[in-house]
């Protein structure tokens, strides 16, 4: 009597099955402890290349170390670049860290930079963002009624420089308001609209700007 062929044993169920690959088995592609400059040299190559300023938590999700440790690394960062010995230095501005050149050498830079290869704000441009920086959320209106001329093509300079955005509308008169963004805090080495100096009691409340705005109509 022929026996039955005997069929290779088969997995009972999916617990026998080989186990998948899991998050634990990923290899990382550093390990900034092995590189020559540790966190310190990973933190200023990552400075090196950004945009825009980066926050310390997303500096620990890269580098993946924990935030307290980007915190003292940075703080000793500017410290160590802050003594003007450096050309550059490493600043908390606009809720992120970057490089900046040193303000030592500001006269240095502004006559490379503005020697003939980038405009500057006009003086109505920089009334027109100090109102608003001062005074938002604003509307055209109330920033004319301020500066006494009308600001239609300077407001619209500044946000093309992305210095102002349209930040709501005024409820009762339907108009747009505007406010200052992020850049503007980079572009003035600012970390908030607190750090503003002190200036704003010598422009008018919105009440009297209400009343040059009728006025005005």
């Amino acid at each position: 009597m022929t026996e039955p062929e005997t069929l290779p044993d088969q997995p009972q169920d999916d617990a026998a099955a080989p186990e998948a690959e899991t998050g634990d088995d990923v290899q990382v592609a550093f390990d900034v402890g092995e590189l020559p400059g540790g966190a310190r040299a990973a933190i200023e190559a990552v400075l090196m290349v950004v945009e825009e300023p980066v926050t310390d938590h997303a500096l620990a999700s890269a580098l993946e170390l924990p935030v307290e440790e980007i915190r003292e690394v940075l703080d000793d960062l500017e410290r160590h670049y802050g003594d003007g010995t450096h050309g550059f230095t490493v600043r908390n501005v606009g809720g992120g860290w970057r490089f900046y050149s040193h303000h030592a050498y500001a006269p240095v830079v502004e006559r490379f930079v503005l020697d003939g290869q980038q405009s500057r704000l006009t003086a109505a441009s920089l009334e027109t963002l100090a109102v608003v920086a001062y005074r938002q959320p604003i509307s055209r209106a109330r920033i004319s009624a301020v500066r006494g001329v009308n600001v239609d093509g300077v407001v619209r300079t500044l946000l093309t420089r992305g210095l102002i955005i349209e930040v709501t509308k005024d409820e009762e008169s339907g108009a747009t308001l505007y406010g200052t963004t992020p850049y503007f805090l980079e572009r003035m080495g600012l970390n908030s609209l607190d750090d503003l100096p002190p200036i704003a009691p010598y422009l008018p409340d919105a009440s009297v700007l209400d009343e040059l705005v009728n006025e005005a109509r």
